[in-house]
């Protein structure tokens, strides 16, 4: 009988709920959440969790992390856009974590996750953070950088360590292959 409410979802939600351990308190969220989706956006993973007003629906999407909560006396979202993810936390007891976002520096937490399905929307959500610093790291090098193209090179990553974009340890391999390019 499950399966026949499955079917009624769009493939990429259906196929989120499938990984979700818990989905107990988003059931009406799953439901509806193509009225809280951008066109064109991709539902990768989900998860159910409590953050602001009550227990609600978590989405990764290709684009963001949504929270919807469509209860029976109130409806709310936040949504949190990749592009303005500076970092992601996890933590986690026995059964259920947390997960603290840090996005256009605000702090969320989301709490009483599902801890299987929490660290994994992390962990997704920390590898797109790294995707796009390989490419920034790659495109700041060119062939032949002049001096003060590498104090400036310098100035970004240390911003970029600053808002957590990047680790120290990454700073400290990057900033030691740009002195010595002196």
């Amino acid at each position: 009988m499950a399966k026949d409410k499955d079917e009624d979802l769009r493939e990429d939600i259906a196929a989120a709920k499938s990984k979700m351990r818990v989905t107990f308190g988003g059931g009406r969220e799953i439901k509806r959440l193509v009225e809280h989706l951008w066109e064109g956006e991709r539902v990768d993973d989900m998860t159910v969790g409590l953050y602001g007003k009550g227990n609600g629906l978590v989405t990764l999407t290709d684009r963001r992390l949504l929270f919807t909560l469509d209860g029976v006396m109130s409806r709310a979202s936040e949504d949190f856009p990749m592009d303005k993810v500076s970092s992601v936390q996890w933590s986690s007891g026995m059964v259920t974590g947390t997960i603290t976002i840090f996005a256009s520096g605000n702090k969320a937490e989301i709490k009483s996750v599902n801890k299987d399905d929490g660290k994994r929307i992390v962990d997704t959500i920390r590898a797109r953070l790294a995707a796009p610093k390989a490419s920034a790291s790659t495109v700041a090098a060119p062939a032949a950088p002049a001096s003060p193209d590498v104090f400036e090179q310098l100035e970004r990553l240390g911003k970029l360590r600053d808002a957590g974009v990047v680790t120290p340890e990454e700073f400290d391999a990057k900033k030691a292959e740009l002195l010595a390019r002196l």
